[in-house]
């Protein structure tokens, strides 16, 4: 590899085409165990393509010998000199005497995989320096049209592009190995006494219905404004992220081995809010009190401890407004590689904005709930997307939401692997309150105010997994809490929390 010259007393650009980081060697060395043993190219062709080849004669080499070897053609010197006899470029090397000395100088097949590596590192170095280079000149060169926030953004998404490159695809796996990935999911479950394959979300009865919240799974969590999605949401986030804890894991990686490393990505409600309701969930102080600052001494103390408690809980919180679907996975890998991530929260799927390429909101929507189930598989985690449902839910007899009340719902529906709704009856009822003067529908009315308050229910509208139903569960309007109901059989309280 040259040397890149550090000393520049003539003023000139040192990062010149000539200085960029390449191996002349290591491409020679790779293509002449190609064009020797056809096979060594499918154990390359995930690493690296032609634009990784730093000398442009090699590039089409490349090129050539793999669209000869899909088609199950030899690619060797002799086949390869009929379609570059007029190749320019392989003229000036000494034509294809060229192609005849590669395969006669290459070594070794066994480090063809350390040659290739090295061949894309190279590669993503080059691209580096021109990105920086790019940069630098966008900045210097002043433009009213061209924001420096902008700038910022393109360049952090030009960055994160480079570094998703060159992941090798998984291509296809035996059926040995499917095969023994879901006997490790189940033993993972039966270790945990019966409990899940996924990460629990504190909730006893949800956990049952839905096996816990599964990798790569796309949950969507529906329902109309003031039922609780948003509470539940944070509920779920903080039980998770104060259950964490690290170990090793039984393939021998370390990451959590109970609850995990909370992303929540909140695009309609301030860090500082979702702070505050996550409090008073954990203080037990009013959300309306805690934002007028209206506490007795003993709740403020309740307060701080509570506050104290939560420094440690892996929960992060970005509530960028209207946040485009790429920087969102954008931001979600730097978090994956930074702290890690376990579970991600976007509230609500509706603020997130597309690309602006689709034509009309329904296939925006679409777009972006494809691209929530990507970052889950790519990331291998699962992600709860909020959604508002269509107000036809309220002109309906029954205010029960089903899966036709999803907003734009065809691609929400199609694209999930779980759609939950929340529904609390309690809401509807109370708007339905007699007047004081006929007293039979009155007590009628508080009989029934007496039998939904506190409870709250979480309807499975669609499960890949497992079964579809309802899942009943206590809610304290006051310190904005979903917890798990006591049945009338269960001894103790009417409630547990």
């Amino acid at each position: 590899m040259n040397e890149i010259s550090t000393f520049n007393p003539t003023g000139v650009d040192v990062q010149s085409p000539e200085t960029m980081p390449h191996s002349i060697e290591a491409e020679q060395q790779l293509l002449g165990a190609i064009l020797t043993n056809n096979d060594i190219y499918d154990r390359v062709a995930s690493i690296i393509g032609p634009q990784h080849f730093y000398d442009p004669v090699h590039a089409r080499i490349f090129e050539i010998a793999a669209a000869r070897i899909a088609k199950n053609s030899l690619a060797s010197p002799v086949t390869l000199k009929a379609f570059m006899e007029d190749d320019e470029g392989l003229k000036e090397l000494g034509g294809p005497a060229y192609l005849a000395r590669l395969a006669g100088a290459a070594i070794s097949a066994f480090a063809v995989k350390d040659y290739a590596q090295m061949i894309y590192d190279l590669a993503v170095r080059r691209d580096l320096i021109q990105l920086g280079r790019t940069i630098s000149d966008k900045a210097a060169h002043v433009d009213v049209a061209s924001e420096p926030r902008e700038q910022i953004v393109e360049a952090e998404q030009a960055l994160y592009a480079l570094a998703e490159q060159g992941q090798s695809e998984s291509g296809f796996q035996s059926f040995l190995k499917a095969v023994t990935d879901a006997v490790n999911v189940a033993n993972a479950a039966y270790q945990r006494d019966g409990g899940m394959s996924g990460v629990s979300t504190g909730l006893i009865d949800m956990d049952k219905k839905l096996g816990g919240l599964h990798r790569s799974d796309l949950l969507i969590l529906a329902g109309r404004p003031s039922m609780g999605k948003t509470s539940l949401a944070t509920n779920i986030a903080f039980n998770i992220a104060k259950a964490y804890k690290r170990g090793v894991l039984p393939d021998g990686s370390e990451g959590a081995v109970d609850g995990g490393v909370v992303g929540f990505y909140s695009l309609e409600m301030s860090a500082e809010q979702l702070a505050a309701r996550i409090l008073s969930e954990a203080s037990e102080v009013p959300s309306e009190q805690i934002r007028r600052g209206d506490m007795t001494e003993t709740e403020f103390r309740r307060f701080v401890d509570a506050a104290k408690s939560l420094e440690a809980c892996p929960l992060y919180i970005d509530d960028t407004p209207a946040l485009p679907i790429a920087q969102l996975a954008a931001r979600a890998r730097r978090l994956k590689r930074t702290h890690g991530l376990d579970v991600l929260m976007v509230d609500y799927l509706q603020l997130v904005r597309g690309t602006g390429k689709s034509e009309n909101r329904v296939n925006e929507i679409s777009e972006i709930t494809m691209g929530l189930k990507a970052i889950a598989k790519e990331l291998d985690i699962p992600v709860v997307a909020l959604s508002q449902l269509s107000r036809q839910v309220e002109s309906r007899e029954d205010k029960r939401p089903q899966l036709s009340d999803l907003r734009e719902s065809g691609s929400i529906e199609q694209d999930a692997d779980v759609v939950m709704f929340v529904f609390r009856e309690e809401y509807y009822k109370e708007r339905e309150k007699p007047g004081d003067h006929d007293l039979e529908a009155m007590a009628k009315w508080q009989e029934e105010m007496d039998r939904l308050h506190g409870r709250a229910e979480v309807v499975i509208g669609k499960q890949r997994h497992g079964p579809i139903g309802t899942v009943e569960l206590s809610f304290e309007g006051r310190f904005t809490r979903f917890g798990n109901l006591v049945q009338p059989w269960q001894q103790g309280s009417d409630r547990e929390f």
